[in-house]
């Protein structure tokens, strides 16, 4: 959207005034419209399976920090609207985001998360702790209300290495929320989306104290096939598109993209055990 004179101006003027620290006030105030929930008309807004939504996400605490995961599809009622969709994103240096829910307002909502933390961080000269990002996520979530009202929700998985901590052991940490911005601390794992319930149940079974990083990413990769298998709405791994879950990590050296020829790996040893017991 170009914004007429009158909102250039006023873009100017917030833009040249010291302000707050935070990215999502500046532009509450100096473009509204602008925003994830009000870049689609209200009145467009109640035929929620007309338009893709994005599941299912999973996350798990190791020894020495978090691991994130997401499946690839998106659906829009009972179509597959997109195969290879990315759903897990680095906020920042040492923190994770993951989206589910409406798939172009999540998107949207992880973007302006990124650039409000990068915002912060230039601003104050220091980054926000992890439980501020945790909280400024919350605060965006909370300004999604109404669009989620009317069957637009964005619920996010947060996640991330807290440099603050104690040990590097005890670092890693999960957030969960609800479409209010309620903002929950998650023990040890946690899945969001609507295949959340049985990649929960896999992450109960598999998830023990002392993992090391190449265990998390087995069970991520293991819980989420467990819900693909129950869940249509959530895809398991495509061999023969190349189709991996995207993954990322985040340590004491920083958030980075597991690859996929590590995942290659790993989801072939996953089918090889289960083509050799197809009921467990």
């Amino acid at each position: 959207m170009t914004p007429n004179r009158s909102d250039s101006r006023g873009l100017l003027r917030y833009a040249t005034d010291p302000g707050s620290s935070s990215f999502v006030e500046f532009l509450t105030a100096a473009g509204s419209d602008l925003l994830p929930a009000r870049r689609m008309s209200l009145g467009e807004q109640s035929t929620g399976a007309a338009i893709p939504h994005a599941t299912t996400i999973v996350a798990v605490t190791f020894d020495g920090g978090v691991i994130m995961a997401g499946d690839r599809r998106a659906t829009m009622g009972n179509l597959i609207a997109q195969r290879d969709i990315e759903k897990v994103f680095a906020s920042d240096d040492y923190s994770l985001v993951g989206i589910a829910g409406t798939a172009g307002i999540a998107i949207e909502m992880v973007r302006l998360f990124q650039v409000e933390l990068e915002h912060y961080e230039k601003i104050e000269g220091t980054p926000l702790t992890l439980d501020g990002k945790a909280n400024r996520l919350a605060t965006m979530i909370r300004g999604n209300l109404g669009a989620a009202m009317q069957g637009l929700a964005v619920v996010p998985l947060f996640a991330g290495f807290d440099v603050d901590a104690a040990s590097a052991s005890e670092a890693g940490r999960i957030y969960s929320y609800d479409v209010t911005g309620g903002r929950y601390p998650e023990q040890y794992y946690h899945s969001v989306g609507s295949g959340s319930v049985f990649a929960k149940s896999a992450l109960k079974k598999l998830w023990k104290p002392g993992l090391s990083e190449d265990d998390s990413l087995a069970i991520v990769v293991e819980a989420l096939y467990d819900a693909a298998d129950d869940d249509s709405a959530t895809g398991g791994p495509d061999l023969t598109r190349g189709i991996y879950p995207v993954v990322y990590a985040a340590t004491a050296d920083g958030a980075r993209r597991i690859p996929d020829t590590a995942l290659d790996t790993v989801v072939r040893s996953l089918l090889e055990r289960r083509a050799a017991a197809p009921g467990s």
